[in-house]
């Protein structure tokens, strides 16, 4: 199925397979999309407003200058994708059961974003605004978190992260143990 209009409102597109397309400069509103394959799409200043992702692959899509407000990942799986060229002011989402794998979300303002039962690996998360996130149940092996804020956010179940409670702000975030420990090994502290 092409996609050749610029505006999509109220559709559900299943099994929709166009990887590589040029899909830059659409807007989608209140669509589902159901087994869909976008990988290696340029989605570049597209829009998703009140949109679903189900059981799709997302992995390598191009979205600068894009946004996504409102908008739900399910059982996707999303590689390779730089979410900082994002619009910081269009994001709102929630992702759930997801394999993400060398994502970034640098310097994005992305406060009470929902990363539940994940794999979030090897994603980069330097100067993000993370306030108010829930991580939980989470995987984030070789994820990096650098100078960002996690205040408020849910990492209970997450499990191996590593991060630096000297180079991020973490005031108030949950976690559980015995994964809490993680926190003291850059202090260099020995554990028996």
């Amino acid at each position: 199925m092409a996609l050749e209009n610029q505006l999509y409102e109220n559709q559900t597109f299943e099994k929709t397979i166009c990887p590589g397309h040029d899909l830059r400069l659409k807007e989608f509103t209140r669509c589902v999309f159901k087994k869909c394959d976008f990988s290696g799409c340029n989605f570049s200043g597209s829009r998703f407003v009140d949109c679903r992702f189900q059981d799709s692959n997302l992995s390598n899509i191009k979205v600068d200058n894009g946004g996504f407000q409102n908008v739900e990942f399910t059982n996707c799986k999303i590689v390779g994708v730089a979410f900082s060229a994002l619009k910081s002011l269009l994001i709102e989402w929630s992702f759930r059961d997801c394999l993400m794998e060398l994502c970034s979300f640098n310097d994005l303002e992305i406060r009470h974003s929902k990363f539940i039962n994940c794999v979030v690996k090897d994603a980069d998360f330097i100067h993000a605004n993370l306030a108010g996130s829930d991580f939980s149940g989470s995987d984030l092996q070789g994820s990096n978190f650098q100078n960002s804020t996690l205040e408020k956010s849910d990492l209970s179940k997450a499990r191996n992260y590593y991060i630096d409670p000297t180079k991020n702000k973490i005031k108030g975030a949950k976690f559980s143990y015995p994964e809490v420990l993680a926190l003291l090994r850059p202090l260099g502290i020995v554990m028996e």
